[in-house]
């Protein structure tokens, strides 16, 4: 019998979760920022209280028990009904309270979403937001965050995935190595040419297509390869090599003249912007406020476009 412990079934039934969804205790301590012992503690605290044995441990797995695995269901529940009433008591004609934990790409999370973001948090003043800059892809369980922008990544099915907007890409190279070959008219030419990659997107040949819906795909040789588009573009303006990149990045650049498009005519496909975040049946405000936000501003962003599947 565990004495001495204030029992909150609330906080027992979300360390519950956390364990199953997380798949260890060890695991569930890490994400809850606790110790091992704290979750064995409340998760005996549950099986005391409901008086049935919901997980079993041996030293290398863990197992729900049939209790438990309807004990989860519940609890699941619960937890979302429990989230509704806070979210309904706390706030204010609907206005958002708490931490929203994004995701977004260092390139878009450092330049072109900085001022929605500062707007919105202006907007909400109870509200506040980490933001976490990762071209990775997402765990939203292991990483605990709420939601994630994506760019260009394909679109896990398990997940929530809305579609913002486009991005146009161009492909770049400085007149001064373009002057060192023959004169590029058509796609199979820019295998000669030296490239850089952008690793995330494209690495040993790049599609390209017309505006008629005719495509082609060229075989590549990368110079240097990378997950980063500002080293995609810095080593470009150094005479690398060929890239295609955000159009928005380049931007300044062809209008100064320090790089020129090849074959203006062929294109690669823009890369589709998504907000993604995990499957549940409540949504807290902040989260739904957010969503309308980058619905609202994405397409409007510069270098943006709105999809044209719309």
């Amino acid at each position: 019998m565990i004495k001495n412990e204030r029992i909150d079934r609330v906080e027992l039934m979300r360390t519950f979760i956390r364990i199953v969804e997380a798949g260890s205790l060890s695991a569930a301590a890490r994400q809850l920022e606790t110790t091992q012992a704290t979750i064995s503690r409340r998760l005996q605290s549950l099986e005391t209280l409901l008086g049935a044995k919901l997980i079993l441990r041996t030293t290398h797995a863990m197992k729900l028990t049939d209790d438990g695995e309807r004990c989860y269901q519940h609890a699941r529940n619960v937890i979302d009904a429990w989230l509704a009433l806070e979210d309904d008591l706390q706030v204010a004609e609907d206005e958002p309270v708490g931490i929203l934990k994004v995701r977004a790409p260092h390139a878009f999370g450092q330049q072109q979403l900085l001022a929605p973001l500062v707007s919105f948090l202006h907007k909400y003043p109870q509200l506040s937001v980490e933001w976490m800059l990762n071209d990775k892809s997402v765990d939203f369980l292991s990483d605990n965050i709420d939601c994630a922008i994506r760019v260009g990544a394909e679109v896990d099915p398990a997940t929530v995935s809305v579609l913002l907007a486009e991005v146009p890409r161009s492909m770049v190279v400085t007149p001064a190595l373009l002057s060192r070959y023959p004169a590029i008219t058509t796609p199979e030419q820019l295998s000669a040419l030296p490239w850089v990659a952008i690793n995330t997107f494209y690495q040993h040949d790049v599609t390209l297509q017309q505006a008629t819906g005719e495509s082609c795909t060229v075989d590549i040789v990368p110079r240097l390869s990378t997950d980063s588009i500002y080293v995609a573009r810095n080593t470009a303006l150094a005479d690398t090599g060929v890239v295609i990149i955000s159009s928005w990045m380049v931007e300044e650049d062809l209008r100064a003249g320090r790089l020129v498009e090849i074959l203006p005519q062929w294109r690669a496909a823009p890369l589709p912007v998504h907000l993604v975040y995990p499957w549940a049946r409540y949504y807290p405000t902040r989260l739904r406020r957010f969503l309308d936000l980058m619905r609202e501003v994405m397409p409007q962003i510069a270098g943006m476009r709105r999809p044209e599947a719309e």
